[in-house]
């Protein structure tokens, strides 16, 4: 594709999730009691009624609205078999992969507790070659929950140097920019910085490696006031990446895989998947750093089942002071 080609993609990606976030809030009326019923347990997640939802308009507008002349395959959880677009077309046969997560943050958006996001990213088709680095046009939408009026979006063509970000009014569809800006800060005082342990399983290991962490940067002192430092349990990546990009966070760390391995579990199912850092683009392209907890850019492949971890960093130099401590914790070096 040219430069007009995947501009085109990134609005069509856009009108995707329009779709989805407007369909999700007119189902609120009518079924909101149903949402959070578990429709299906999969090795990728559990399916809830709210997905289900979701994932029957997704494939109905990708049908009607996705380009014929570009032959793409479908990754998402909850698929049961190969699915491309148009319908019938062989995936090797594909020009892309397509990778989405119709609701990053379900948990939240089906007890209306916090509004989720709807991800997606965009790939040429390398059969499973394909990694989370390959993509190269994505965008995320904000699902808001009922007493919510604004929804973010956020979308980006890789390499074309802006980030197109706005928030649009669901009472008016009035529609306005927002602006885009990490924070500059060096110093963790007074800000966000989560590691993320949303769920019981191996919460007494996250929490040991944050305090370890916090106390190899000098943070945690025996005897001295503890650090004015914060966290925010956003149980969505989606959500985690927009906070970093509108400036209200510094640092977040998903070291669950880690942790499940060390206590001797397999909860894949609990940890972050490629499906829900397929817009890790987006940090990059707005100047945050996103990546591996040892370092090095994130490469797992475009399926629904990999756990995955990653850190992010609003700025370069926080990842910079981070990086040395963090590597010892996890290597014991």
């Amino acid at each position: 594709m040219n430069s007009r080609m995947l501009e085109r993609a990134r609005r069509l990606l856009c009108r995707l999730q329009e779709t989805l976030r407007d369909e999700l809030i007119a189902a609120r009326s009518r079924q909101v009691r149903r949402f959070a019923q578990v429709a299906a347990e999969t090795a990728a997640d559990t399916i809830y009624q709210i997905d289900r939802i979701s994932e029957v308009a997704l494939v109905d507008w990708l049908e009607q609205h996705w380009p014929k002349s570009w032959p793409v395959e479908l990754i998402m959880e909850g698929l049961e078999e190969e699915l491309t677009f148009p319908r019938g077309t062989p995936a090797p046969a594909t020009q892309w992969k397509l990778i989405i997560d119709p609701i990053d943050g379900t948990r939240g958006l089906m007890h209306d507790k916090r509004s989720a996001w709807a991800m997606a990213g965009l790939a040429p088709q390398r059969g499973s070659r394909n990694h989370l680095g390959d993509i190269v046009v994505c965008a995320m939408t904000e699902l808001p929950i009922s007493k919510q009026w604004r929804s973010d979006q956020f979308s980006v063509v890789k390499g074309a140097g802006r980030l197109v970000a706005s928030s649009y009014d669901v009472r008016t569809g009035q529609r306005s920019r927002l602006r885009v800006a990490p924070s500059a800060a060096t110093s963790f005082h007074h800000g966000f910085a989560t590691v993320s342990r949303f769920f019981p399983a191996a919460k007494e290991w996250l929490s040991r490696f944050e305090e370890d962490l916090w106390r190899d940067l000098g943070e945690l002192v025996p005897g001295a006031e503890p650090p004015p430092i914060f966290e925010d349990q956003y149980i969505s990546c989606g959500g985690q990446i927009a906070e970093i990009l509108l400036g209200h966070d510094l640092m977040v760390i998903d070291v669950r895989p880690e942790a499940f391995r060390e206590m001797g579990l397999r909860d894949a199912a609990l940890s972050s998947h490629p499906y829900d850092l397929c817009c890790e683009l987006l940090l990059r392209e707005a100047g945050a750093v996103i990546e591996r907890p040892l370092g090095g850019r994130l490469r797992d492949p475009l399926d629904t089942t990999s756990a995955v971890s990653w850190v992010a960093f609003a700025n370069a130099a926080l990842a910079r002071r981070v990086r040395p401590p963090l590597r010892r914790l996890l290597t014991g070096r």
